[in-house]
């Protein structure tokens, strides 16, 4: 696969093998507050948006929705580091962009203005970027952008799309929030429910008690997670992770826990809301990062200040 025509190195930041680290990847929009450039572009063209850009290349971007989530995935880096200075599994950020690099340098700037660990700044002038997902071996992609989003998930790598929105940014350590059917699991019972109700959903899920649930688009990079986790104890851990579902802990509860524990994938906190609305527990967990397949949660969290990434 070829390279992206414009890979920045960035050589302040050591350099991880993409073979062991977890690799994110997150577009410009999702990680800045692009929206205003965004809306020239849109509306005078590229020529003025690249003038734009380069005449304010050294005044930094606001933080946009998935900037705290890669704050908080240094301070992981940082712990792993902390308690083994060999260790090689460890996040990895890159940012992939449509801007060219004349007119990336204020992405560049800016993220060297926050002291932001991204190793690469890659500039792609194709229509879709996503193809260069699977030669850097991106575990995650994060993008403001829907088909972006849908192409990555084509091809087999976790994705969602980031709203922007105006950001708290919690403490650490980090916490990722995901929900059940069709991002962690697979989205089988949610075509029962749809086909024939609840009661066909229940009576679904009790004859499969014992047997796994598929895999969700998000399953790869909850269990890289995991595993990251496992280096540390339930106290000393820079990770915590959380299952916040619509389904009901009494009828459905039984073989999300059981698929979990075949998985091996230890979750910090388990909430099974029965139908009712994820916003209030959000804003107790206070995620950095909040993965949902239903844009009326999405919508929940984000009227709570939650950051969001829906799992289309």
């Amino acid at each position: 696969m070829a390279e992206p025509e414009s890979t920045i190195i960035n050589t302040n930041v050591k350099q991880k093998d993409p073979s062991e680290a977890l690799v994110i990847a997150v577009t410009t929009r999702a990680i800045f507050n692009l929206e205003e450039e965004h809306k020239l572009y849109m509306e005078k063209g590229k020529e003025e948006y690249i003038r734009h850009q380069q005449a304010n290349q050294d005044k930094p971007l606001p933080p946009g929705t998935a900037f705290a989530f890669i704050q908080a995935v240094q301070y992981v880096n940082e712990k792993i580091l902390e308690s083994n200075p060999a260790e090689k599994d460890l996040f990895d950020i890159l940012v992939l962009s449509n801007n060219s690099p004349e007119s990336g340098m204020r992405i560049i700037n800016s993220a060297k203005h926050y002291g932001l660990e991204i190793s690469k700044f890659c500039f792609v002038s194709d229509e879709d970027s996503t193809q260069y997902l699977k030669s850097h071996r991106v575990k995650l992609f994060l993008s403001a952008d829907r088909t972006d989003v849908c192409n990555a998930l084509r091809r087999g790598v976790s994705s969602a799309l980031v709203f922007q929105q105006e950001v708290q940014a919690p403490s650490t350590p980090l916490r990722v929030v995901f929900d059940g059917d069709a991002v962690l699991f697979s989205d089988e019972t949610d075509q029962v429910f749809r086909e024939q109700g609840l009661e066909g959903a229940l009576q679904y899920e009790r004859a499969m008690e014992a047997v796994p649930m598929g895999e969700g688009p998000l399953k790869a990079f909850a269990m890289h997670l995991g595993k990251m986790r496992k280096k540390f104890s339930q106290e000393k851990s820079p990770i915590r992770t959380y299952l916040v579902t619509a389904r009901s802990g009494r009828d459905m509860g039984i073989r999300a826990i059981k698929t979990l524990r075949e998985w091996g994938l230890a979750i910090d906190e388990a909430f099974f809301m029965d139908g009712a609305p994820k916003g209030p527990i959000l804003a107790q967990i206070q995620p950095h990062i909040f993965f949902d397949d239903g844009l009326h949660n999405i919508q929940g969290a984000r009227d709570v200040g939650v950051p969001s990434a829906w799992v289309p």
